[in-house]
């Protein structure tokens, strides 16, 4: 079974790219905050030109599986993604096959 992790950085690379689709824009032209709460869950906003966009956990999951499939060329729809708030690393995404 292969198990790869996504850093903080990487979740959010993934969330500009995912997000940057959407509004045409380039995924530099995104700035994303990734939040945890114990009732929220995994969250996220993504700002573009000043807009906020807010993402939560099923959102979330969907810009990994983006990311896996368009960065990674590996198949996303059989990945087990687990987000984990890491005390060090922040939000990470633990991916296995």
């Amino acid at each position: 079974m292969e198990k790869i992790t996504l850093l903080e950085q990487e979740v959010i690379n993934a969330l500009c790219i995912f997000h940057a689709k959407f509004k045409n824009v380039n995924p530099e032209e995104v700035e994303v905050e990734l939040m945890y709460d114990d009732d929220s869950g995994f969250t996220a906003e993504a700002y573009v030109n000043g807009e906020m966009q807010p993402y939560n956990t099923m959102n979330f999951i969907m810009a990994i599986r983006y990311y896996i499939e368009n960065q990674l060329n590996k198949d996303s729809m059989s990945a087990r993604i687990v987000l984990d708030l890491h005390d060090e690393e922040g939000i990470i995404a633990n991916i296995e096959w």
